[in-house]
């Protein structure tokens, strides 16, 4: 053979050889089963093994198991080793934690086959990106919304009991990323909005953080800029959207921009001053595959966007989130931590399209009773730390849990111990539902403290305002609202967690 053939043969190979391996390319479940089922775990799985060996841009990790003992899955997403370039952003995005939200997952999955065409590679020139399609896999086979053990994932990210959210942010903990997205579903049936004759109807809702807490320079980025953002990104594919907004339906019940509480997925890792979001979709009716195409692409669409947003806007995240978590970790003096919040108008009306329940039409509603801010109803002044009893385990479970920084009490200089009496306990209204508000009494600590009986935890941590809203005793959003934590709260006794401060 001459050289002139063998080398025509050569670069006919070469021009080949992307195809052959592109038409090798496993097929997505959802597109095999022509999106009239959801997929299985066990396709979900064979799925990404196969995916595994596709592109050298994706790793696929196992970061835990469900209660049932179902792998959870990392899709890691880098043109290098993950984490190790600084000058990257570090974006988590995890679906799937209602069992019964399906879409959240099949986005995912279609997403990851997107990235890794070679034409969104460079995507990962700046960002290194993990993507969690299904946090819930026992919710998601009985397309039940809890776990295998009956709990609420997205309600368990204070307490961290269940082996799901403790697997997430242990996850979190390694990689501490600037930016995370918790994907749902909403569902627009409820009976009272059948009876008002208007339901939403957004292909997708996207909400930032609320807590007070969350800095202030993050929520202002997020909701002057990311949300607009993401809404026209997602309007310009031809998927409605709209700003997350529960509640309602309006003159019946008030619409806010969801909870300010930290147990949830965006919140929980929002107060750690990350640049972080939910995103619901809206889900089917009666029927899981119900126009699945079209949720799923919404789905995929809204993550792609905040892929395309982050990329462009990669340093000023970057060192927003960074000089906020520094404030968190190196805090002033008399700082302050709100634990008792209310939801607040501010004499806007909100314009919001609802789908009419009679013509079938799309009709703008004006909301008058819209709050929109989060106000602080009570402040404590942020201590040096928490002096936990080393009999109290539970506590101490769970600072470990939380991979909190936290040691032997050992005295240093001239510092004020405080200790808390509660005199009552009665209740306050948290989002139309009671918990409980105690009553409190702050003096000073006379006893005596041994070093041997008492773990001193520090609130000049990344996770200070976290510490601060689940150990104070009038915290609505505190360890003392949960039954497993009820213990702590007895009326007429001393609060037997201590606070640290100097004199």
């Amino acid at each position: 053979m001459s050289l002139i053939m063998k080398t025509a043969i050569s670069f006919l190979v070469f021009l080949i050889f992307p195809f052959f391996l592109f038409a090798q390319a496993p097929t997505l479940p959802l597109i095999k089963n022509n999106f009239t089922r959801v997929t299985s775990y066990e396709e979900l799985t064979s799925y990404l093994h196969l995916l595994d060996k596709k592109s050298g841009l994706l790793k696929i990790e196992i970061i835990g198991q469900s209660v049932k003992g179902k792998n959870l899955y990392a899709l890691m997403f880098s043109s290098s080793q993950f984490g190790v370039d600084k000058s990257k952003i570090k974006v988590l995005v995890f679906a799937q934690q209602h069992g019964n939200e399906q879409s959240g997952k099949e986005g995912a999955l279609l997403l990851a086959e997107e990235l890794l065409k070679p034409v969104n590679s460079y995507l990962f020139n700046k960002i290194d990106f993990i993507l969690i399609p299904q946090m819930n896999p026992d919710g998601s086979e009985a397309n039940e919304r809890r776990n295998a053990n009956g709990a609420d994932l997205n309600r368990n990210h204070l307490i961290l009991t269940e082996p799901e959210t403790i697997a997430l942010h242990k996850l979190f903990d390694k990689y501490l990323f600037d930016v995370t997205v918790d994907v749902h579903e909403y569902s627009p049936y409820g009976e009272e909005w059948i009876k008002y004759g208007y339901r939403k109807n957004f292909d997708e809702t996207e909400g930032a953080t609320t807590n007070p807490n969350v800095s202030e320079e993050i929520r202002e980025l997020s909701n002057e800029n990311y949300i607009p953002f993401l809404l026209r990104y997602l309007n310009d594919r031809n998927f409605s959207s709209f700003i997350y907004c529960p509640g309602g339906p309006p003159e019946l019940a008030y619409i806010r921009h969801s909870t300010f509480d930290i147990n949830d997925g965006r919140q929980s890792f929002g107060i750690q001053n990350t640049f972080s979001f939910i995103q619901e979709g809206m889900n089917g009716k009666d029927d899981l595959a119900e126009n699945l195409k079209h949720r799923a692409e919404g789905q995929m669409t809204g993550i792609r966007g905040m892929l395309e947003y982050v990329f462009f806007h990669k340093d000023n995240i970057k060192n927003l989130v960074a000089g906020e978590r520094e404030k968190l970790i190196n805090p002033g003096p008399d700082q302050e931590v709100s634990v008792q919040s209310e939801h607040v108008g501010n004499g806007k009306k909100l314009k919001i399209p609802l789908l009419s329940g009679y013509s079938g039409r799309d009709s703008v509603i004006t909301v008058n009773d819209y709050r929109p801010l989060v106000k602080s109803l009570f402040n404590v002044t942020k201590p040096l730390g928490y002096l936990v009893p080393k009999q109290l385990t539970d506590i101490v479970d769970w600072a470990n849990r939380h991979s909190l920084k936290f040691s032997q009490y050992q005295k240093t200089g001239e510092q004020k111990i405080e200790q808390y009496l509660v005199t009552a306990i009665d209740s306050i209204d948290f989002e139309d539902d009671m918990t409980v508000n105690p009553s409190v009494i702050s003096r000073e600590y006379k006893g005596t403290i041994s070093a041997n009986d008492y773990y001193f935890i520090p609130a000049a941590q990344l996770k200070g305002n976290l510490i601060v809203l689940a150990l104070e005793p009038k915290s609505e959003l505190g360890l003392v609202t949960y039954k497993l934590f009820s213990h702590l709260l007895k009326a007429g006794e001393a609060y037997p967690i201590l606070r640290l401060l100097n004199k």
